[in-house]
């Protein structure tokens, strides 16, 4: 059997994960012109983040975040080590896992209580699909400098997807981009597609939430205490209405932390004319890639190529059932 791990746990894999189909749609990698290249929003002026100043208080962000600091490592063999500076002296660490300057590419953002290390040996599993992975961290984590807030959560998300797509622009790295978040992280990829849905080629969602107050009461966190309501949270139910680009949501049967209730409500909501719901029998919160096996990265592969227009063994399979 094969191992991998992820937030510290050892996932074996055991089962099998259902086959996913989506239309295809325009979108990747366009080369940015200087004028554009300039505009990369400032997050200390952009006022649209001044919504989640309830969530910064010191006992909220004790529920929100797990942060681990780790030194920065050597990249493994396939991938780099690309730092982004989002304030003077503040970097964020990430690792992109390389499986062709041409190939689609998935901008990954990780659970509360992971780091980018934690999918060393998850990273590869998409380059051997032909896939390019980039994990990306929240501040504190890792080696990545400053403490993690809300507010700087979720402006680094727009940030860090600026800077991805010049770097992308400037290295010749030509695919379609796709943003996908698991857990805590969905919110930042949600916050993406929304925002710049003309722009990526699709959203995948893994064990997302959809409204923070109930969330934040399933942690244990006093909401009426602090007098948090639903506009002060993430927004992710009426932000991923404005998402029309292909969206693949995966969640676990038995999430105990997340409930299955989330990924419906998102799905149902989400803008897009192609969207799919896989909910996986028996998975949790943490067991996702436990319980789907190989064919959790199938799907998620199978998704993106389909979506990208990439021709998938599905196709092969269907051609040749006509002959």
């Amino acid at each position: 059997m094969t191992g991998l791990t992820r937030g510290g746990i050892r996932f074996t894999m055991v089962m099998l994960l259902a086959a996913v189909s989506a239309a295809g749609f325009n979108g990747g990698c366009r080369r940015y012109s200087q004028e554009e290249k300039d505009m990369t929003p400032s997050r200390q002026t952009d006022a649209k983040y001044a919504v989640y100043a309830k969530m910064d208080s010191s006992e909220a962000l004790r529920f929100i975040f797990a942060p681990r600091r780790t030194p920065r490592t050597p990249a493994p063999e396939g991938s780099r080590n690309i730092d982004f500076e989002v304030e003077p002296g503040i970097v964020l660490g990430s690792r992109f896992w390389i499986a062709d300057e041409s190939a689609p590419i998935i901008l990954f953002f990780h659970g509360n209580g992971e780091i980018v290390a934690d999918y060393d040996e998850i990273g590869p599993m998409y380059s051997r699909r032909q896939v390019n992975f980039w994990v990306v961290e929240f501040r504190g984590y890792g080696w990545s400098g400053g403490r993690p807030t809300v507010t700087n959560m979720m402006s680094d998300a727009a940030f860090v997807y600026h800077a991805v797509r010049q770097w992308c622009d400037e290295q010749g790295f030509s695919g379609p981009l796709f943003v996908m978040g698991r857990s805590l992280g969905s919110a930042s990829a949600i916050e993406i597609a929304a925002s710049y849905n003309d722009e990526i080629k699709g959203l995948i969602i893994e064990s997302g939430f959809a409204e923070t107050v109930p969330l934040a009461r399933t942690l244990g966190f006093d909401v009426d205490g602090a007098g948090l309501d639903e506009d002060d949270g993430f927004g992710n139910l009426r932000k991923i209405e404005r998402v029309t680009k292909p969206t693949f949501i995966l969640h676990g049967q038995r999430d105990e932390l997340i409930d299955l209730a989330h990924a419906r409500k998102l799905h149902a909501a989400c803008g897009a004319r192609s969207k799919e719901l896989q909910i996986i029998p028996g998975a949790g919160h943490n067991t996702m890639i436990a319980v789907g096996g190989m064919l959790y990265f199938e799907t998620i592969g199978n998704f993106v190529k389909k979506v990208s227009g990439i021709d998938t063994w599905r196709d092969r399979r269907k051609r040749y059932k006509r002959r």
